[in-house]
């Protein structure tokens, strides 16, 4: 099989992944009014436990993501998500009451969270610096491939049986038990085995298919060269790496303050609160996540040609105009499928910029020693804002209305605009190492 294949085939499987964590996080969009009204405990509950428990699991996941990542390797960690995501499903699908359902989808989130740590990892472990945007990407792309799986998946069983939600959450296990199998073929980062397990011999065979045009002793002294300074109680905390630090928390931050879960998670209760009916909020969720997969391709793309900044610059404009709409619609209460539409343009926006971007960028700051800390730090950063936010969507619907909700999301990134614009560095093309000695210069 040629480099280019060896690796695509590679990136995939570990990219898949990212099918199961955006399948995991929206199918409960589907089950989510069958939940409140089979175990009514109220809005807080619902919305704190009920709703919440995944994003709960998944900032654990992150959190701690990083610690069997770097100390067992990429490839094992992998396949242990693989199997969370399978128990998960299984007992959710078989739950008899709340916390029970609960804990399930906790042990899947805790699968989501260090998917979102091991996955970007290896792929930008094993990729050349000038595909490795594109690569990394995919796991992206298979989040909203997920995505759009579990809307349609949704619609399909929404009528199944005496309790279509069980089929909903529960049919998670089939493509979990796929890639429970298919991660097992994967190799595991030459990085990791050099800088981590000092295992030169074991590495040299992926090294030369990765870069065959290359002497392999010339890409282990590369990668060796970079590990010579390393203490071994490095942490990100310290002041050299400061500079990625913020990076990860800011790019987190305002992933999240655009308020992308919490449309997501709430599709269906939103379009119906614009006036939709039942089944056409459900069509009309199919459209997101057709909308997100298209806008996610263009981005793959692009994001090695035009670059991560540019990309975000696009992402940024477009949540300002759509947010600003969606808001306007709230508080002029249009009716009808002008909340859709301009709910597909923000989705639009998120796909090709922040979408598209987060994981790969996250993956790339932090030097090769440090990756799966200074990740397990991006992404935990993401998902308690992921816990908290969607959480309270109910409660701020609520109290507030949801014009108001829609606005401070579209302040928020006024401040992603700025961000980008005077912070964020470009590292489109250049390697691991390369771009360690940038960021840790400043």
């Amino acid at each position: 099989m040629s480099t280019n294949k060896s690796l695509f085939l590679w990136s995939i499987i570990a990219a898949l992944a990212g099918f199961l964590f955006g399948f995991d996080t929206v199918v409960i969009s589907g089950a989510e009014k069958a939940l409140q009204e089979l175990w009514p405990r109220g809005e807080v509950f619902h919305g704190w436990v009920i709703m919440s428990s995944a994003l709960w699991g998944t900032v654990i996941g992150a959190i701690f993501g990083g610690i069997p990542t770097d100390k067992y390797g990429r490839k094992p960690t992998l396949i242990a998500i693989g199997l969370l995501y399978f128990i998960s499903a299984i007992g959710s699908g078989l739950a008899t009451d709340p916390w029970m359902f609960s804990i399930f989808r906790f042990i899947g989130g805790l699968g989501v969270g260090a998917s979102t740590v091991a996955a970007p990892i290896f792929i930008s472990e094993i990729a050349l610096a000038k595909d490795r945007g594109k690569l990394v990407a995919l796991y992206q792309f298979n989040i909203v491939f997920g995505i759009l799986i579990a809307f349609i998946s949704n619609f399909l069983l929404k009528d199944f049986g005496t309790e279509p939600w069980r089929w909903m959450v529960g049919i998670e296990a089939l493509p979990a038990l796929i890639y429970f199998i298919l991660v097992f073929l994967i190799p595991e980062s030459p990085r990791w085995l050099i800088t981590v397990k000092d295992n030169i011999e074991k590495a040299i065979p992926t090294l030369k298919i990765i870069e065959p045009d290359i002497p392999v002793e010339d890409q282990i002294q590369k990668i060796k060269a970079d590990h010579l300074n390393v203490v071994t109680s490095d942490t990100i905390w310290k002041p050299e790496y400061r500079f990625p630090v913020i990076l990860a928390f800011l790019i987190s931050f305002f992933n999240q303050f655009s308020g992308i879960n919490a449309f997501l998670y709430y599709a269906p209760r939103i379009f119906e609160i614009a006036g939709l009916e039942k089944s056409g909020a459900l069509l009309s969720s199919i459209g997101i996540g057709i909308t997100n997969l298209v806008f996610t391709y263009i981005g793959l793309m692009l994001i090695d040609r035009l670059g991560r900044r540019q990309l975000m610059y696009v992402g940024s404009i477009g949540y300002i105009v759509s947010l600003s709409l969606i808001s306007m619609a709230f508080f002029m209460s249009m009716k009808g499928m002008a909340v859709p539409i301009f709910y597909f343009i923000f989705i639009a926006s998120h796909a090709i910029g922040q979408g598209t971007i987060i994981w790969v960028f996250i993956s790339e700051i932090f030097p090769n020693h440090l990756r799966g800390q200074g990740t397990a730090f991006g992404t935990s950063i993401h998902w308690v804002l992921a816990a908290i936010i969607p959480a309270m969507v109910p409660w701020l619907f609520k109290v507030i209305g949801p014009g108001t909700v829609f606005a401070v999301f579209a302040v928020m990134m006024v401040g992603q605009l700025i961000f980008t614009w005077k912070v964020m560095p470009e590292t489109k093309g250049v390697s691991l190492e390369d771009i360690e000695k940038k960021l840790s210069s400043q």
